[in-house]
């Protein structure tokens, strides 16, 4: 995510890699605090409430922490402890630090005694592998990794497609052997990526920590994945606009959501070639970029749901995406395709219907 500012729906826009747009955050100021956290504000949001928002650099975008509390104080503590919670589990998740057991596992095939944390990624990551028919495949690091090397300084190359297909065979999550915490890989040449999912898990454990402080009413942004805690403090909800994948300032939607999440997938995100056609979401049975959708959003009860499904729905053709999402009672989705059609699912249609009614 570009370093721009959050403003209200009202008065500005903001960039990250599903355009989610929130209300009542506003322009991050440059102040230092410990442990890179820069101001946002602090300020008096009513006779009761102080507003206390932070953000710090994390996860490869900016992570923003807003609260209305009693306390300011207390308030910036508890974010502090919620910026801890995503710098550690940060350093398990990702794939680019040498020392993190991701890496290890990718580099040796195997990594003994991993954090419960991890094996419990892992886990998730394999469910979703099950319920969407191996759609949703964290092993395609083999493929993302060949594309960020052929088209490095955007320059093209030739067998691409070829070179992806002879990849396909270690392309497939049934692969992973998972044995409480020992990982391992059945096929050398094997690797796993957890960014479509690792980021909600993060943004779930910072919010416990803010529930562990008392704080009653928090949102929550890494990147565009969202959760929120409570209300705003008013009894009124956090409201949040879908933006035109196509950046043309349109709001595609708007949603209110209290004690939530909500995430985006979107081809706009990160391409490796000049000509769009290969961006950083795969289908893992082609090992091509999907080509049918431009964004998929996801409102789900955790982050790590609305993270994880967001990518599969990306992947799916609308209608297997629509079916997918209705089995989940809990969850619902707005499809935008490359033609801009709009697709919701029912649930999806009455709570907007319903927002659009009360909606300020």
């Amino acid at each position: 995510m570009h370093r721009e500012s959050y403003k209200f729906i009202e008065r500005g826009c903001m960039k990250r890699r599903d355009f989610l747009k929130i209300s009542g955050m506003l322009g991050l100021g440059l102040a230092t605090f410990p442990a890179g956290l820069r101001s946002a504000e602090a300020v008096k949001f009513d006779k009761n409430l102080y507003k206390v928002a932070r953000s710090m650099t994390g996860m490869g975008t900016i992570v923003s922490i807003t609260t209305f509390n009693p306390s300011k104080d207390h308030a910036e503590e508890s974010i502090a402890l919620a910026f801890e919670e995503i710098e550690r589990l940060t350093k398990i998740m990702s794939r680019f630090d040498s020392d993190s057991p991701v890496s290890l596992l990718n580099r040796d095939g195997f990594c003994n005694k991993v954090p419960p944390e991890l094996s419990f990624v892992i886990k998730k990551s394999l469910q979703y592998h099950q319920i969407s028919n191996g759609f949703f495949d964290i092993t395609v690091k083999p493929v993302l990794d060949l594309l960020a090397q052929s088209f490095k300084d955007q320059k093209k190359v030739t067998r691409i497609k070829e070179k992806i297909a002879e990849l396909l065979e270690l392309v497939n999550a049934e692969l992973i052997s998972l044995h409480g915490n020992d990982i391992s890989f059945k096929k050398d040449g094997m690797g796993i990526t957890l960014d479509g999912i690792a980021k909600g898990f993060i943004v779930d454990k910072a919010i416990e920590t803010l529930i562990k402080q008392g704080i009653k009413h928090a949102l929550i942004n890494a990147g565009g994945d969202i959760r929120t805690i409570g209300d705003k403090g008013n009894n009124r909800p956090w409201k949040i606009a879908i933006e035109d994948p196509l950046k043309k300032k349109n709001y595609p939607d708007i949603v209110a959501i209290t004690n939530r999440s909500i995430a985006t997938s979107g081809n706009y995100e990160v391409f490796f070639d000049r000509e769009k056609i290969f961006h950083h979401i795969i289908n893992p049975k082609t090992g091509l970029s999907p080509v049918i959708n431009a964004s998929v959003s996801v409102q789900a009860p955790t982050a790590i749901e609305a993270d994880a499904l967001s990518t599969t729905l990306f992947t799916l053709d609308p209608v297997q995406g629509m079916r997918l999402i209705n089995s989940i009672p809990s969850c619902q989705s707005l499809i935008i395709t490359r033609n801009q059609q709009k697709i919701k699912s029912s649930a999806w249609q009455s709570m907007t219907a319903s927002l659009k009614n009360n909606f300020s």
